[in-house]
């Protein structure tokens, strides 16, 4: 019988999860070329075709899609096995791979995990910056940061920040030649800085609630971006409105560059969770960083 190479059959593997060459290179640190020529060989010696190449794009063929739904999985069982080997060591090892937002990164997670980096030298940390719904298994990541009310059910969802609460933000120089909305509804006489939600991609629907009355208003304007700080800084230079967490808003807030209108309406909710796969069993590098990340009473 003739023995596989596991590297050729990863290699097969992280292309697909890539759809990229490109892409699944420089995950695996070789160069396009030695990857390519991995590809060539192991369809040579199974004499099947496994992947198809076009111009922009790479996908299995039925024989690879065949293959992966067989081996994919278990080469992620072989990862978690060898993680799990650490538990021998004297102090853990490994790398620790989470998806957030930029904002979650620097607020959260960077100061909670600063002490870790010093203490435990072997342990990697990467983080991908990333405002879309990563699908966390497929893409390989540890664990993933979201607000609560946004994550699957099947995923275990641990809170790491404190609860949260939306705030509605124009400038002074916005606000003064245009009265302040009262009301929700006044909304939509406003310019409003829109977000393009990158999991659907249609626009972010602004929510409100005040003494059990829910609305829902979807607002217009001239600017549309899909991150958060270009809100910012466009409520900021006057162009309108904008709806972001509190917490991002409140140093400009304080210091009278945004003034806060619809309080009233906008009460607090569940704040950030880091979420991560309930059949995987965490490795001694991942728990380290779950004890680093959970709130203290």
């Amino acid at each position: 019988m003739t023995r596989r190479n596991l590297n050729d059959l990863f290699a097969l593997v992280t292309i697909a999860r890539e759809g990229s060459f490109t892409r699944a290179a420089a995950t695996l640190g070789v160069t396009q070329s030695a990857l390519s020529q991995t590809i060539r060989a192991l369809e040579e010696s199974l004499q099947i075709r496994l992947l198809t190449r076009t111009t922009r794009s790479v996908s299995p063929t039925p024989a690879g899609e065949r293959l992966l739904q067989t081996v994919g999985h278990r080469l992620d069982e072989i990862d978690a096995e060898l993680d799990a080997l650490t538990e021998l060591r004297e102090k853990p090892a490994g790398t620790v791979r989470i998806t957030c937002g930029d904002y979650m990164l620097h607020s959260i997670l960077l100061p909670k995990l600063t002490s870790l980096v010093h203490e435990y030298p072997d342990v990697k940390l990467e983080f991908d910056v990333n405002y879309g719904f990563r699908d966390i298994v497929a893409d390989r990541f540890d664990a993933g940061v979201r607000l609560g009310s946004t994550i699957d059910k099947d995923m275990i969802a641990m809170p790491i920040g404190p609860a949260l609460r939306m705030a509605v933000v124009g400038s002074p120089a916005y606000f003064a030649n245009r009265p302040m909305p009262r009301t929700p509804q006044d909304l939509m006489h406003h310019n409003c800085i829109n977000q393009r939600m990158q999991t659907s991609g249609g626009l972010y629907v602004w929510d409100f609630e005040r003494r059990g009355r829910k609305l829902n208003v979807r607002v217009d304007g001239q600017l549309v971006f899909n991150t958060t700080q270009p809100q910012i800084d466009a409520a900021l230079a006057g162009l309108g409105l904008a709806l972001l967490p509190e917490d991002e808003l409140m140093p400009h807030i304080d210091s009278g560059k945004l003034i806060r209108v619809l309080e009233e309406w906008c009460p607090r909710f569940g704040g950030y969770h880091l979420y991560y796969p309930s059949r995987r069993q965490p490795s001694p590098a991942f728990s380290i960083v779950l004890e680093a990340l959970r709130l203290r009473d």
